[in-house]
């Protein structure tokens, strides 16, 4: 990993360490808001139904297609089980009654994939009507699918059943025409017997006919028939299925963190303050000569660190921004340094009241020279007047600035003051 890679990877982790808070915080609130929401919901509880589709057998179909075709019949099932008359009476038989006419639950229909089985899943807040309903529609969808596919040879077996009391009625006469004639000797009675016994004949091969056709009907109807059976029932469900209480609650806190660390990188983006040495490098081509960390302070002398408090972290960052200053310019010794910045309040003035205190720590005679005219402060820090000063020495004519110089009470340090506003 080259240096580029590793300098943004510590950007990054130092991004998310300054707004660590705000990514716990986030992640908390969402994690502890899904948990109360989720302990708070009705429990939703499964009853789960399984049932086997069988296609009615062809001798002209192979094996393999015949489990195809089996399995888009499952398809064809599982649609069917959630239509309305299947469902109108499942209500009927449970004697649930409702305004839309629905169930109160939820059901789901799925075949199970590469087999011939169908899963039925009835969600309810009811673990009881759960189970009743998973059980009550496969029986009632079975009634009604047997009932569609006998109602295709219905008319057939009747008319085929008409027929052959008809002839069972000609026949029955016949027969009884033949016995009243079997005892006459007459010529036009055994003429008429003759005849009799044709009619009879001819009668009883139509009926024979017609009982194999109606034998053909009811077997091509037994053949046809989709079997449809019930491989595992429901039972009374004991667990609740929903809500997932430690589930929603971790994938909230997941959420949560994501948003926050999203909305982190993109306030990051938006902002184009500088923070670090390392941008000032990157955005001015310059070195930086030292950091100074930030630390309260009111209007008055607390200011002043490196005169009360020598050996504090940041009076010993004033004497290494002293150090750099003197070592950034070996060749031309330094005599006058400017101290400003961008905006108001960012600290020119404390940074050059203690910059100017270690410099005559140093045995540098120091002058300070306060041009903020707007907002002076330097006078309040070394506790001196603002009677004379810069704005005194612009309008006069006299050149011994000495007479405008105030001591601070710092050995090597005077003050040259803004004046009068």
């Amino acid at each position: 990993m080259d240096a580029d890679a590793e300098l943004d990877l510590r950007q990054y982790f130092a991004i998310i360490w300054r707004w660590l808070w705000l990514i716990l915080l986030s992640t908390i609130l969402a994690g502890g808001t899904a948990f109360l929401v989720s302990r708070h919901m009705a429990p939703v509880y499964q009853a789960s139904t399984t049932l086997l589709i069988s296609q009615a057998r062809n001798p002209g179909v192979t094996d393999y297609t015949s489990i195809l075709t089996s399995e888009r019949l499952a398809r064809t099932y599982a649609n069917l089980l959630t239509k309305r008359p299947v469902l109108e009476e499942v209500s009927r038989r449970l004697g649930i009654q409702t305004e839309d006419g629905t169930l109160p639950a939820t059901i789901n229909v799925q075949p199970i994939r590469d087999t011939q089985l169908i899963k039925v899943n009835v969600e309810s807040t009811d673990p009881r009507l759960a189970m009743e309903v998973a059980n009550t529609l496969p029986t009632v969808f079975i009634e009604q699918n047997a009932k569609m596919q006998l109602s295709r040879f219905a008319n057939s077996k009747e008319n085929l059943s008409r027929q052959m009391a008809s002839l069972e009625k000609d026949i029955e006469r016949t027969q009884q025409s033949i016995a009243a004639l079997q005892g006459s000797n007459s010529a036009e009675d055994q003429a008429r017997l003759a005849q009799l016994q044709n009619a009879l004949t001819q009668y009883q091969t139509s009926y024979a006919n017609l009982l194999k056709s109606y034998e053909e009907i009811r077997l091509a109807e037994a053949q046809s028939m989709d079997n449809v059976v019930v491989a595992e029932p429901a039972e009374l469900p004991r667990t609740p299925v929903r809500p997932r209480v430690m589930l929603n609650t971790l994938l909230a806190a997941i959420v949560g963190g994501m948003i926050a660390l999203g909305a982190v990188f993109f306030i990051e983006y938006l902002d184009d303050t500088v923070k670090t040495p390392d941008e000032v490098s990157q955005l001015a081509g310059l070195p930086t000569l030292g950091t100074v960390i930030r630390f309260r302070s009111s209007d008055g002398k607390d200011r002043l660190v490196t005169a009360q408090n020598g050996r504090s972290p940041v009076s010993e960052a004033y004497r290494t921004l002293r150090t750099n200053l003197q070592f950034s310019t070996v060749d031309a010794p330094l005599r006058t340094l400017l101290v400003t910045s961008s905006n108001p309040l960012e600290g020119k003035s404390t940074t050059v009241a203690n910059l100017a205190v270690v410099m005559a720590q140093a045995g540098f005679s120091t002058i300070i020279v306060d041009t903020d005219l707007r907002r002076p402060i330097l006078d309040k820090i070394f506790g001196v007047p603002r009677n004379v000063g810069v704005a005194n020495a612009l309008l006069t004519s006299e050149l011994d600035i000495s007479n405008y110089l105030y001591d601070t009470g710092v050995e090597n340090l005077r003050i040259l003051t803004c004046g009068p506003k």
